[in-house]
């Protein structure tokens, strides 16, 4: 259940300024008053209170513990307020340690609604399931947000999100950190010289799931652990009883919670042909999933979890950028693409062939990791390209974790909407939307795939979704299958909605 207050996104609800204005405006005290130059005030190195960003983190026992400190940046800005809904876990128990002024929630509706006029951004690294309600909430009132991997649990929410960060006139960052690796530019660079000519197939595989997936649906266990609030954990998800095979990090492989190998893995990996060929909404996809037998000639059917491994086939139309239509392959579980002709032999194939990107254009072959890191170019004529290490630093400078990824979002944070410094983010929504909503195609096929029908003489079961679905973008919407629709967006449990 969202609640937010009836303020603009730059006032708080008395109709005063807000604190997010005077970091946009450089506003430190009334005309009136002298202001001395922070370096008098502070010396060197010093930062002024008012060029600090006050943030709250949401979710911070797993991923989220980086995503908060390398928000914090050592100092360079303020850990106002702390959520997680299970304070038993250890990075929990170390967050609060590290950061012990920090107000302290369970509820980030609560924490919302108390702690909002001191808040200026908030980090969202809970289960997927809770990303666009948590985000939503936050971007309701104002705040500038970055949101983990995948942006959302459903294409319906991640076009929800981009359209309210342009609403509310907030500074938005997906945490597919990736994307700010310098390297991705020279791939960019590379197709925009013609290097690759034109492409017209992407190979991206995981060695995802790393998590028990394509198992029976697990009994709930017969006590909650004291310190979690399961209700709050499941949100807008179906109620289900705990268990710890879904919380911590299990959940990943659960409908209800998780958006499987593609959730984890896709917004990392699909970003580099995403970014390279400026790829928009695809028109159509197609799957097949692997399966499991516990009985012999019988496979499981488990509709409510996501599948050991699958094959799934995405086509973009051509780009301003690429004249082709672009066939998209993705596969998980273990599966991956054979050596391509272009590859010379001896070289390797990306991350040992654990994690990569083939793409391949009629003059090229260009391959990278997950996160667009060590790419190298192979052309026709025998041509091997490979990429600049990362640019070196300054003597003295340390280099930034995870690309600086977090840092560039506080400090567009600080400068404010549409400024430089948010335009060059790398994975803002306008970017990350489209992006994830491209990812999920793949999980609405899947779940596509598993749906199935009584025949007329009782003995078997037709699959009316294993077909290639032909997807209106704009619209969001199968249009040869209205069964696959159900999976565009979900119901939200009673007591939770995402309003814009």
């Amino acid at each position: 259940m969202n609640q937010s207050d009836n303020s603009t996104p730059d006032q708080s609800s008395s109709g005063t300024p807000s604190r997010r204005q005077f970091l946009q405006t450089g506003v430190l005290a009334a005309t009136s008053f002298l202001i001395v130059p922070r370096h008098v005030l502070g010396g060197k190195g010093f930062i002024a209170p008012s060029d600090k960003l006050n943030i709250a983190g949401v979710g911070f026992g797993g991923k989220g513990f980086s995503d908060t400190n390398n928000s914090y940046n050592n100092g360079a800005n303020n850990i106002v307020a702390l959520c997680d809904v299970d304070w038993g876990l250890p990075r929990v128990k170390e967050n609060f340690t590290k950061h012990p002024n920090a107000k302290r929630y369970k509820d980030f509706r609560e924490m919302l609604d108390k702690e909002g006029k001191n808040i200026d951004a908030v980090t969202v690294s809970t289960a997927d399931h809770t990303h666009a309600v948590v985000a939503m909430a936050a971007m309701q009132r104002g705040k500038h947000v970055y949101v983990q991997k995948p942006l959302t649990h459903n294409i319906y929410e991640a076009r929800m999100l981009t359209e309210a960060a342009r609403k509310y006139k907030v500074v938005t960052q997906m945490g597919n950190q990736g994307s700010s690796n310098p390297q991705q530019k020279q791939m960019v660079e590379w197709f925009d010289k013609g290097l690759l000519g034109t492409v017209h197939t992407v190979n991206l595989w995981t060695n995802r799931p790393v998590w028990p997936q394509g198992i029976p649906v697990p009994q709930p266990a017969s006590e909650t652990p004291v310190d979690l609030d399961w209700d709050l954990w499941l949100g807008p998800a179906q109620k289900v009883g705990y268990t710890p095979a879904y919380h911590p990090f299990k959940w990943r492989g659960w409908w209800n919670f998780g958006a499987g190998a593609l959730g984890d893995i896709g917004c990392h990996i699909m970003d580099t042909p995403f970014r390279v060929l400026g790829l928009g909404y695809p028109t159509e996809v197609e799957t097949s999933i692997g399966q499991v037998f516990l009985k012999d000639w019988t496979p499981e059917y488990i509709p409510e979890g996501c599948p050991p491994s699958s094959h799934v086939e995405i086509k973009f139309p051509a780009t301003a950028k690429n004249k082709s239509v672009v066939k998209m392959i993705w596969e998980d579980g273990g599966l991956r693409p054979f050596r391509p002709d272009m590859l010379p032999a001896g070289e390797p194939m990306p991350e040992n062939g654990e994690n990569g990107v083939l793409i391949h254009g009629d003059k090229g072959l260009l391959i990278c990791g997950m996160y667009g890191e060590d790419p190298k170019l192979y052309t026709k004529d025998g041509q091997k390209i490979v990429g600049d290490p990362k640019p070196k630093l300054a003597d003295g400078v340390k280099p930034l974790p995870e690309n600086g990824h977090q840092v560039f979002w506080t400090e567009a944070c600080k400068a404010g909407f549409n400024s430089k410094e948010h335009k060059a983010l790398t994975s803002s929504f306008d970017f990350a939307g489209p992006l994830t909503e491209s990812v999920l195609m793949g999980n609405l096929a899947i779940r596509s795939y598993t749906l199935r029908q009584a025949t007329a003489n009782g003995k078997g079961f037709s699959y009316p979704g294993r077909k290639k679905l032909l997807w209106d973008g704009k619209n969001m919407k199968i249009t040869n299958l209205d069964e696959a629709n159900q999976f565009v967006k979900r119901e939200y449990r009673e007591g939770w909605s995402l309003t814009t």
